[in-house]
């Protein structure tokens, strides 16, 4: 259940920092008021009647465009990323030492092979040894 909810609050908050940092925009045209095209993060296309002919371009300065385009947007955030730079001498050398001796915390202990852990030496009838007189001085 805990590792549920940690992956649950961590997805959740790397989505709100996403949309945090994320510039968004959605733009859509209208055309006699009727939805012609919506863009997200890019520019609609226009429907093409609101461009003026020839014989009509002293008329159509005076006369408003029959099109319409709506802009939503939302400029990001783009201070979110703190710069190595803002530290001094003093918070670089602890930076430095902290990461240094935090990674060796977790350095692998080298492990003893032992392919004898389920074995089982034979039970020891005689001294050999002392049978053959072999001593070691």
């Amino acid at each position: 259940m805990k590792n549920v909810l940690h992956k649950i609050v961590s997805f959740v908050m790397a989505v709100m920092l996403l949309a945090a940092t994320t510039s968004w925009k959605v733009e859509r045209h209208y055309c006699m008021g009727h939805l012609v095209d919506v863009a997200f993060f890019g520019e609609a296309e226009d429907c093409g009647s609101d461009m003026p002919m020839e014989s009509e371009t002293v008329a159509s300065i005076d006369k408003k465009s029959c099109c319409k385009s709506e802009v939503i947007a939302k400029k990001g955030q783009n201070d979110v990323k703190p710069s190595f730079n803002d530290l001094d001498v003093v918070q670089k050398v602890f930076l430095a030492s902290y990461v240094y001796s935090f990674v060796g915390l977790f350095e692998p202990i080298a492990q003893k092979n032992s392919n004898y852990t389920n074995y089982l030496p034979p039970k020891i009838v005689k001294d050999i040894q002392l049978l053959d007189a072999v001593f070691l001085i």
